[in-house]
């Protein structure tokens, strides 16, 4: 197995929410929410939600977030929904990225269900990272 680049061996799962968001930015993700649902959720520190305008865009933003963590060494464990293009998730262990198709997005209303989860401003996810 490939070592892990130097500049990522002590990453923080607020740091891979930022690269995440910052990809998708870059890839014209549509209504980002990062949400710190440490203390609230077992399985995970983040969620990092966006929306794709179409299947292939939600396709394609997945295939860009999983590309940019490969060539940081860092790999998703888990990914569902790829095929379809409705509800992508990406399990990253300290980051789970939900892209979402509109009305799946409107329909699941994740930001609802975890309405105690503080909302990360992108601008406080850079000045807060460690990465580069």
């Amino acid at each position: 197995m490939k070592q892990l680049k130097k500049e990522f061996r002590d990453k923080s799962g607020h740091d891979i929410a930022r690269l995440c968001a910052e990809i998708a930015l870059d890839n014209k993700a549509e209504d980002l929410v990062v949400l710190d649902v440490r203390g609230l959720a077992s399985f995970t520190d983040y969620f990092v939600i966006m929306t794709g305008r179409s299947t292939r865009h939600v396709q394609g933003l997945a295939e860009a977030i999983e590309s940019g963590m490969r060539s940081k060494k860092l790999k998703t464990s888990h990914a569902e929904g790829l095929q379809e293009g409705m509800w992508v998730l990406l399990d990253l262990d300290d980051v789970v990225v939900h892209i979402f198709y509109h009305e799946q997005r409107k329909f699941y209303d994740l930001e609802g269900l975890w309405h105690d989860a503080q909302r990360v401003e992108i601008s406080d996810l850079e000045q807060n990272s460690t990465l580069p």
